[in-house]
């Protein structure tokens, strides 16, 4: 497969929070439903989720690498379509705010981590999975790319030109 996930992107840290903006050629409807549904989640994010994510309540969020599976604990706390989504993550917390903009809609995803050090390896992580999404939603889907299959995609390079940008 070609799949190039492009050069380091609109990425900021605010204390122990990765602040990652994405433009997506989509309306925020159509993004919010990209979030939420397990359905679509499975076809870009780097877990599976046992529930729909635009309910508040319980969930499990299954990692995934390859045939290794690793169940974590979720909890979505703000469901406010299709604008707000909020829910932890094991440890961590993750926001996501849908604008609508000129090009369809700005995604902003402000992840708070748990375990410091991880900044340039999680926005390397999320700037695959942005990519993977950008094309599922223009209808031109590569597939998902979780855990190691990330190293045949640039990941390497994408951390660690996040981490000179972050400065660590």
């Amino acid at each position: 497969m070609s799949f190039d996930p492009g050069p380091v992107g609109d990425a900021t840290l605010e204390d122990w929070t990765l602040v990652f903006v994405r433009e997506l050629r989509h309306a925020p409807d159509v993004v919010w439903q990209a979030l939420t549904d397990p359905a679509e989640l499975d076809q870009w994010a780097p877990f599976r989720a046992a529930a729909d994510l635009a309910k508040p309540g319980d969930t499990t969020l299954t990692m995934i690498d390859g045939d290794t599976m690793m169940d974590m604990p979720a909890r979505v706390l703000v469901a406010d379509p299709p604008t707000l989504l909020e829910y932890t993550w094991g440890d961590d917390r993750l926001r996501w705010t849908l604008e609508p903009s000129e090009a369809g809609t700005r995604l902003i995803l402000r992840h708070t981590l748990a375990t410091r050090g991880m900044e340039a390896m999680v926005a390397a992580g999320w700037h695959i999975c942005v990519a993977v999404l950008a094309r599922l939603l223009d209808g031109d889907p590569v597939g998902v790319i979780r855990g190691s299959d990330a190293m045949a995609y640039g990941f390497e390079r994408l951390r660690d030109g996040y981490a000179e940008k972050f400065g660590r």
